[in-house]
C-alpha cells in the first residue's frame, strides 16, 4: 500500500501478542521501516529512554501497544504496577512524540475503561460515564488518560494523535500462563490439561452470567492499521466484532471444541467481573471501514489448534 511504503514506524510492544500481528501486517503492506523497541534497550517508563528511542529511529508514526496486561487475578494482585506502568508509558510517550515532531501517534486503550454502569452496547459518547469495574479499574483508568491527553494535545497543539478502544482479544500466540492470562486462553489450557488428568474437572471462576465480546487478534491488527491510515480525530473509537456471548456459553463452546468430557465446576466464591461488555462499533465502520472478519468459533478453533501444537511439539 502506498501509504506505508515511505513510512518509518515504531511499534511499542511489537514482539507481544497483538504487536506481532500488527508488525506482520505492516510488512505485508510494504512499510519502509519497522522498529520494535525491546525493554532491555528502551525502558518506556523512563523519559530519557523514550527520547533516545525517538532520536534513534525518527519515526513517522508511533503505534503504542506496549502495556502491562493480565486477567482479573493479575489485576487484583498488582493494581499499583498496572496503574503506574501503563500510565507512565502512555503519557510520557505521547508527550515526547509531540515534542519530537512525530507526525502521528496511535494510542491503544481498553474496554476495561468503560464503567460498569455504561448502557450496552458501549458507545464512545459514554466513555466517561462513571468509574470502571473495580477488579481492573487501575489498568482501565491509566489507559483512559491517553484519551484525555490525545484530546488536549490536539486542541492546544494541533497534534495528530488517535485513540482506539478494543474489546478483549484472543488468538494464536496469546498468553496461556494461568497466573496472568485472560479468559479464553485460560479456559483452553484448563480444558486440555483437565482432559488428560485422571479426574477431569474444569474449574471456572464466577457463575457464568457475565457477557463479553471478543475480537480475534488479526482483526484487531487490521483495525489498528486502517485507523492509522485513515483516521484523524481524538474522539475514541471502539474496535469489536458485534457478538456478545455469556461466559457460560463460552465455556461450553470451548468444552465442545476441545473435546473435554469431564465435569465443569463453577467457583462462585471467585469474582464475576463486570456484568456485561459489548461495544457499539459503528464509528469504526463509518470512519475507516473496519469490520471484524473472524467469527468466534473460527477464532477459537485456530487458537485451540495453536495451543495443541505447542504442547505436542
Amino acid at each position: 500500500m502506498p501509504f506505508w511504503e515511505s513510512k518509518k514506524v515504531v511499534v511499542t510492544g511489537g514482539n507481544g501478542f497483538l504487536g506481532s500481528y500488527v508488525v506482520r501486517k505492516l510488512e505485508e503492506r510494504g512499510c519502509a521501516q519497522i522498529s520494535i523497541p525491546r525493554s532491555r534497550d528502551y525502558d518506556l517508563t523512563d523519559v530519557k529512554s523514550i527520547r533516545r528511542m525517538l532520536s534513534d529511529w525518527e519515526p513517522d508514526i508511533v503505534i503504542h501497544l506496549a502495556a502491562r496486561v493480565g486477567g482479573i487475578g493479575a489485576n487484583s494482585e498488582h493494581p499499583a504496577e498496572f496503574f503506574y506502568d501503563n500510565l507512565m508509558m502512555g503519557v510520557q510517550l505521547l508527550h515526547e512524540c509531540w515534542d519530537a515532531g512525530v507526525p502521528k501517534f496511535v494510542g491503544i486503550g481498553t474496554v476495561c475503561s468503560y464503567s460498569a454502569e455504561t448502557p450496552v452496547p458501549f458507545r464512545e459518547e459514554d466513555f466517561w460515564m462513571g468509574y470502571p469495574e473495580p477488579t481492573n479499574a487501575p489498568y482501565g483508568i491509566a489507559k483512559k488518560m491517553l484519551s484525555v491527553q490525545s484530546e488536549v494535545y490536539r486542541k492546544q497543539y494541533g497534534y495528530n494523535s488517535i485513540f482506539l478502544v478494543p474489546v478483549n482479544l484472543y488468538g494464536p500466540n496469546d498468553n496461556f500462563d494461568l497466573e496472568t492470562s485472560h479468559v479464553i486462553p485460560a479456559l483452553i489450557r484448563k480444558c486440555l490439561e483437565a482432559a488428560s488428568s485422571a479426574n477431569p474437572v474444569l474449574e471456572v471462576w464466577g457463575d457464568g452470567t457475565p457477557t463479553r465480546e471478543f475480537l480475534y487478534v488479526e482483526d484487531a491488527a487490521e483495525g489498528i492499521l486502517l485507523a492509522s491510515e485513515h483516521y484523524d480525530s481524538s474522539d475514541p473509537v471502539n474496535l469489536g466484532n458485534e457478538t456478545e456471548v455469556s461466559i457460560y456459553d463460552l465455556v461450553y463452546k470451548i468444552v465442545e471444541l476441545t473435546g473435554f468430557e469431564g465435569e465443569v465446576v463453577w467457583n462462585t466464591a471467585k469474582p464475576n467481573g463486570q456484568l456485561r461488555r459489548k461495544l457499539d462499533v459503528s464509528r469504526a465502520a463509518e470512519h475507516f471501514g473496519f469490520g471484524a472478519q473472524t467469527s468466534l468459533e473460527q477464532g477459537l478453533l485456530k487458537t485451540i489448534e495453536f495451543y495443541k501444537k505447542g504442547i505436542t511439539g
